[in-house]
C-alpha cells in the first residue's frame, strides 16, 4: 500500500475510466502513458471493469491499475483476482474494508463527514477518498479535516468534478495528496478512441497540478528527551 500511495502522491493525479468495451483498456493505458501518467482507476460501475483491469495488467505492466467503486466483498475478490494494485470506494462499509484487509488488498474507503473519517481510522484506514468533492467544496473539506490535524498519517484523495481549473484548490487542502479525475478520459472520448486527446488532457491536468502549492503538513511532535 505504501508504495502505491507514495507513487500516487508524486503524480498528484489519478485518471478515472469507465469501459463498456475491455478491448479499449490497453489503448487507453498507452494514451495515459504518452501523456505522462502510469496510474489509472477503473470504475466497477461497468460489467467490463474486471476484464479491463486484467487486460492492462497483462499487457501494460508498467501501469498501476486501481479498481474503483468497489461496493461489495465480492467486488473486492474480483478486483484482486483481476490483478488490480489497489481498490477505492466512494463510501465506507466495514464488511468491504475487512474483506480487503483479509485478502491483503490495498483499499481506500470513501468519506463525506468527520464521523466517516473516524470510523475508517478505527479500522486502520489511513488513506481515504473524499467524494463527491466539487459539489461539496474544498472549504468544507478543510473544516472537516481540521479536527484531524494531529493525525499526521491521514492522507486524502479528492474526487468528483476535478478539472485543471480547480485542482489547485483541492491540492491546497491539508492532508490531500492527490485528486481523482474522470475529466481526463471521459467515456465519450474512450468510445471515440480519441487517444491523442486523452494524452493531451493528462498533460493539462499534470501541468495544473504542478502549479498547485502543497499545503504545509504539521510535523509530529518530537518525543520527550530521556
Amino acid at each position: 500500500m505504501d508504495a502505491v500511495i507514495e507513487h500516487i502522491a508524486c503524480l498528484r493525479v489519478v485518471p478515472i475510466a469507465i469501459f463498456d468495451d475491455p478491448a479499449k483498456a490497453v489503448p487507453l493505458a498507452h494514451a495515459l502513458l504518452a501523456g505522462g501518467s502510469n496510474v489509472v482507476e477503473i470504475s466497477f460501475r461497468s460489467p467490463a471493469a474486471a476484464a479491463s483491469v486484467a487486460n492492462i495488467v497483462a499487457e501494460v505492466p508498467e501501469m498501476f491499475v486501481g479498481a474503483g467503486t468497489l461496493l461489495s466483498t465480492e467486488e473486492i475478490s474480483v478486483a484482486a483476482s483481476a490483478g488490480a494494485s489497489f481498490g477505492i470506494a466512494p463510501g465506507f462499509d466495514p464488511a468491504v474494508v475487512k474483506a480487503a484487509s483479509g485478502a491483503g488488498f490495498p483499499f481506500v474507503p470513501g468519506f463525506l463527514t468527520p464521523s466517516n473519517v473516524t470510523q475508517a481510522l478505527s479500522f486502520g484506514c489511513e488513506v481515504q477518498k473524499f467524494f463527491p468533492a466539487e459539489p461539496i467544496g474544498p472549504a468544507v473539506l478543510t473544516a472537516s479535516l481540521a479536527a484531524f490535524s494531529h493525525k499526521h498519517n491521514l492522507k486524502v484523495i479528492a474526487a468528483g468534478g476535478i478539472t485543471p481549473e480547480n485542482i489547485g484548490r483541492w491540492l491546497a487542502v491539508p492532508h490531500v495528496i492527490a485528486c481523482g479525475a474522470s475529466w481526463i478520459c471521459p467515456q465519450e472520448m474512450i468510445e471515440a478512441e480519441d487517444w491523442n486527446g486523452i494524452a493531451d488532457r493528462v498533460r493539462q491536468m499534470h501541468a495544473a497540478a504542478a502549479q498547485a502549492v502543497a499545503p504545509a503538513v504539521p510535523e509530529a511532535p518530537a518525543a520527550p528527551a530521556a
